[in-house]
């Protein structure tokens, strides 16, 4: 996994850092809520784009995060099998990378006053859980990661939250006045929180697959991942077993009134899920496991585009 710092430029070492890769996950809840609220007839332009880019600062800190702790508590090590870490690898030092971190989920906070003035005390409470689990992904006194509740975290928060907020903000804009103390009535509906579980389950796939080709590594080092308490084929379970929450959400949807049978359009990337499902199911290299956590978000990616147009339509 390590890198000469003289074979990577400062530029490239910080956008490793900050992984790039990771942002569909980030922007694909922002897309699939505003998709819903575009068919609920309370779009509002302004609050879904500060949500996409707050969306992806967090993700960025959030990355920033894993990459520090990891490698101050010894999780990274030379056999990883993963994308390089740049703390780890000696490409950006540990305090340079802490400090990016606290100032991107500073510029999350920063960004989300607007959101905060629009949403009120529910996305104030949201904003700051979500910066704070961010770090706790991986630091503070008790790791999610590490004891098995990175799962737990990445459904709720790059899933459920993030979908279910993008909606709230743009209907609390719409339908209430400035800065609500409790949830105003419409901005948050039953179908926006079915909509938020495919794009929870496929966020969480991406972590499945991570912690399937790290689960060696992992083990050594005393990372508690659900891929190492149960096994590696409890992790491919679980993977099969979100695709198909995933899947059956638009088929649930269609069947209830005020959609259609455009919401069925993210069927369409059902074979690239199969062929990644394929891969996971057996392999369990990091030769093949690198391109199949990328294809992964890419199923991600397409599947979160087709569910906003389905429900445009």
């Amino acid at each position: 996994m390590s890198a000469s710092t003289n074979e990577v430029s400062r530029t490239r070492a910080w956008v490793m850092a900050a992984r790039p890769q990771t942002l569909p996950a980030a922007a694909a809840p922002v897309v699939v809520g505003t998709g819903l609220a575009v068919h609920d007839g309370v779009f509002a332009p302004l609050p879904a784009l500060v949500a996409l880019v707050g969306a992806a600062l967090i993700q960025i800190g959030t990355n920033f995060a894993n990459d520090y702790y990891d490698a101050v508590q010894g999780a990274d090590t030379d056999e990883r099998e993963g994308f390089t870490r740049v703390t780890a690898s000696g490409l950006i030092s540990a305090p340079e990378v802490k400090r990016a971190m606290y100032l991107t989920f500073l510029a999350s906070v920063v960004v989300g006053t607007y959101l905060v003035a629009v949403g009120g005390v529910p996305i104030l409470v949201v904003g700051l859980l979500s910066v704070a689990s961010g770090i706790a992904y991986t630091g503070g006194p008790y790791p999610l990661g590490y004891h098995g509740l990175g799962d737990v975290f990445v459904f709720v928060f790059f899933g459920v939250v993030a979908v279910t907020g993008t909606y709230y903000v743009q209907a609390a804009a719409v339908l209430s006045g400035v800065f609500p103390v409790a949830i105003p009535p419409g901005t948050v509906t039953t179908a926006v929180i079915v909509a938020s579980l495919p794009v929870a389950a496929v966020s969480t796939n991406i972590l499945v697959v991570n912690n399937l080709r790290d689960r060696a590594e992992d083990t050594r080092t005393g990372k508690r991942t659900l891929a190492v308490r149960f096994g590696s084929g409890f992790a491919r379970a679980e993977y099969v077993a979100l695709f198909v929450l995933a899947y059956a959400v638009p088929l649930y949807l269609v069947s209830t009134p005020g959609f259609g049978l455009p919401v069925l359009l993210p069927l369409l990337s059902l074979p690239l899920a199969v062929a990644v499902t394929r891969t996971v199911l057996t392999e369990l290299t990091g030769a093949a496991l690198n391109p199949a956590l990328e294809q992964t978000g890419k199923t991600l990616a397409l599947y979160a585009v087709l569910a906003a147009v389905g429900f445009v339509l």
